[in-house]
């Protein structure tokens, strides 16, 4: 069932249809599709989230169907169809990273949090997620911070409190 905040209207600024006319420019004539990807993470930067309304209004722009849109979306796991939390915390769940302590990570993080997996903190601050390789085998538990896409290396529990307490700093710091 959708909230209010998740059924929201979307109206992209003057600033984002020009990235998208950037964008678009970049490919030939008629090959406009070509340009979804990066739409989508420019729609997803400024929402924080793919809306069907937003995922409706990306298909108009680029003049194509609603569900191509929305099978692209679907399909990459780095767009959201439901609202996140500011800070995506995610937590490498492959083989080596499991071997050194992801699972106790991602168990400390939840409890943390008070939130499963996919969930938001009350605050709105934090989501969280286990996700596939993130490339830093020699240096595990690994968790990256989307959007900016920052990464922790060797995690402890210790040190996931301390980001955790330094994101909300910071988050206090900006509003």
């Amino acid at each position: 069932m959708l909230s209010v905040k998740e059924n929201m209207i979307v109206d992209f600024s003057p600033e984002l249809l020009s990235k998208f006319g950037e964008i678009v420019s970049r490919y030939p004539e008629g090959r406009q599709k070509s340009a979804l990807l990066p739409v989508l993470h420019e729609v997803q930067a400024v929402f924080g989230w793919l809306s069907v309304d937003a995922m409706d209004k990306v298909a108009a722009y680029l003049g194509i169907q609603s569900i191509e849109v929305y099978e692209v979306a679907t399909f990459y796991t780095m767009f959201f169809l439901q609202p996140q939390g500011k800070y995506m915390l995610e937590v490498c769940r492959t083989g080596p990273c499991c071997l050194v302590g992801a699972e106790k990570i991602m168990d400390h993080l939840e409890n943390r949090l008070g939130v499963k997996e996919g969930e938001v903190s009350a605050d709105g601050l934090f989501s969280w997620r286990g996700v596939e390789c993130l490339a830093a085998c020699g240096f595990g538990p690994v968790l990256q911070i989307g959007p900016s896409y920052t990464f922790y290396e060797k995690l402890t529990t210790e040190s996931l409190d301390e980001l955790i307490g330094n994101l909300r700093n910071e988050a206090q710091t900006k509003d």
